[in-house]
């Protein structure tokens, strides 16, 4: 990406007809609670407006998520990095301006304009606000002055009444850029009217004047029964319900902060480019049917703090392959692989580990020849012990399922990467001189336990320059790289398939709302 794109005052776009700067219109998705859909809506909502033709970028303020991407410049919130692909646009560090790690549950690391600011990190939460607007405001100008649309995303609640004081993400943003805002909830929960409503009417009167339309989310049944609420609550309000849209577990995108469960299994239909498992009788490169008698159980541990579940998604979304969150040892009883994802505070969640008895588990499924795989955080679990010198993560004794030793450093490790693994043996034998393109963002610095190499006991480089570690035994694998799942070329190396593509996923998300909108909705919201 052009570094150009970075910065906050770029060459404004100009109208040939009366010479005057384009501004976008911006259509903002609000939501009654976390989790009502908005993150999902303004996915769809980028996909359906780039469909159009037209020049579209995302934004959210403030994003608190452990689920960040790497783009030039340094890092953003997952969703943002969705959107912006969704919306055929670079992903860019002014798509999400602010963006909080939660390290413990009262800490968050504060990253402003994609680089950790230790300054920021240090302030109180009410005491940022007027800090960072002015940046906030800057992307949003800049993101304006070079589209035709902007998506922006809410955060929470805009009836947060504590909050409103200093709130950056929802109603200071949505007056700042005159937004058309829609107002999502999840009515599965119940008592979606009296969210809807309640919101409205703790929102200042003025910024109840931006809202066009209330969006019932997640709803299972006949929507015939809704009546005559919608009405009533239209009379109420002034605010129409422009749609209602069926409960769908199967749409493909990552949750952006939580965990998913058998029903999100995404359902391949005719046309997303999706290959076959290998034939029956054949033995898939994973130890497939043919040896196992039942598709293979993958496990991810879900401690406290994970970190980029988000890249676990392909293999939920793999025809054939149960994935599975677990957080007891019984959980792990009939897994093919277990997985250590990536962590935000990693002697933390290997304490919980402990705490649970998942230490004893995972260092029994790796006796027993089973695949233990360690993503970033993961990766250092696995080694002999975590080494904390300035404070940024804390002391700890690792797993002891690979002679490495991690330091954690003051500057983080933010950074795109493409490497090929080496020659591996043993059971990720599959992934020998496969090329693979990912993301690093870690605090650690992982090397070989020196003694112990001393010793003999070496753990082989799956991958240059560290990025990867192997046991002798060949069952377990440390890796840097985030994202693995995502190349195609690593999923056909280890399962003989390949998943749904991104563009198959965001496309049936636009159809979606294409269909269950009422008609015009969408349109009048840019006219």
């Amino acid at each position: 990406m052009n570094s150009s794109l970075l910065s906050l005052t770029p060459a404004r776009r100009v109208d040939a007809d009366d010479n005057r700067p384009m501004t976008a219109k911006c259509v903002m998705v609000l939501g009654t609670t976390s989790g009502a859909g908005k993150s999902w809506l303004a996915t769809a909502l980028c996909r359906h407006y780039a469909r159009q033709g037209l020049r579209v970028a995302p934004f959210k303020a403030q994003n608190m998520s452990n689920n960040a991407r790497v783009v030039e410049g340094g890092e953003i919130g997952s969703a943002q990095y969705f959107q912006a692909l969704a919306a055929r646009a670079m992903p860019e560090v002014r798509m999400n301006p602010l963006l909080l790690k939660p390290e413990r549950d009262t800490h968050s690391q504060v990253v402003l304009l994609g680089q950790v600011s230790a300054e920021l990190t240090a302030l109180p939460w009410r005491g940022r606000s007027e800090r960072v607007w002015p940046q906030i405001a800057a992307s949003l100008d800049a993101l304006r002055a070079e589209n035709d649309v902007v998506v922006i995303e809410g955060a929470g609640s805009p009836a947060e009444i504590n909050l409103m004081a200093s709130d950056i993400v929802n109603l200071r943003v949505a007056r700042h850029a005159e937004a058309r805002c829609l107002l999502v909830t999840d009515i599965d929960r119940g008592g979606a009217f009296a969210h809807l409503y309640g919101t409205w009417a703790l929102m200042p009167e003025a910024d109840r004047a931006l809202l066009r339309g209330f969006v019932l989310n997640k709803f299972r049944g006949d929507a015939a029964l809704l009546a005559p609420a919608p009405q009533m609550l239209q009379d109420m309000t002034g605010v129409p319900t422009v749609a209602t849209l069926p409960m769908w577990w199967q749409h493909g995108l990552a949750e952006e902060d939580g965990v998913f469960d058998d029903r999100e299994t995404w359902t391949p239909t005719l046309g997303t480019g999706v290959s076959s498992l290998p034939p029956e009788g054949a033995l898939a490169p994973w130890g497939g049917p043919a040896a196992l008698g039942r598709p293979p159980v993958i496990a991810v541990v879900a401690y406290p703090r994970i970190s980029n579940l988000d890249e676990f998604q392909p293999l939920k979304n793999m025809p054939g392959v149960r994935l599975r969150w677990v957080r007891s040892p019984a959980e792990l009883s009939d897994a093919d692989w277990v997985v250590l994802p990536g962590s935000k505070h990693t002697s933390g969640d290997l304490a919980w580990l402990r705490a649970q008895g998942l230490d004893r588990a995972v260092a029994a499924h790796a006796a027993r020849g089973g695949r233990v795989l360690g993503v970033c955080g993961g990766l250092q679990m696995l080694g002999e012990a975590l080494i904390d010198p300035h404070g940024i993560d804390g002391n700890a004794p690792g797993l002891g399922l690979l002679p490495l030793v991690t330091v954690f450093a003051p500057d983080k490790t933010v950074r795109q990467r493409e490497a090929t693994f080496a020659n591996l043996h043993g059971a990720w034998a599959a992934l020998s001189n496969v090329g693979a393109r990912g993301y690093e963002i870690h605090h650690g610095q992982t090397a070989e336990h020196s003694a112990m190499a001393a010793a003999g006991d070496r753990a082989h480089a799956a991958m240059p320059d560290g990025l990867a570690w192997q046991n002798a035994a060949g069952n377990v694998l440390g890796v840097y790289l985030h994202g693995l799942f995502e190349d195609p070329a690593v999923l056909q190396a280890l399962f003989g398939a390949t998943a749904p593509t991104l563009d198959a996923v965001f496309d049936g998300l636009a159809d979606f709302i294409d269909a269950h909108f009422a008609p015009g909705v969408l349109s009048s919201l840019i006219d």
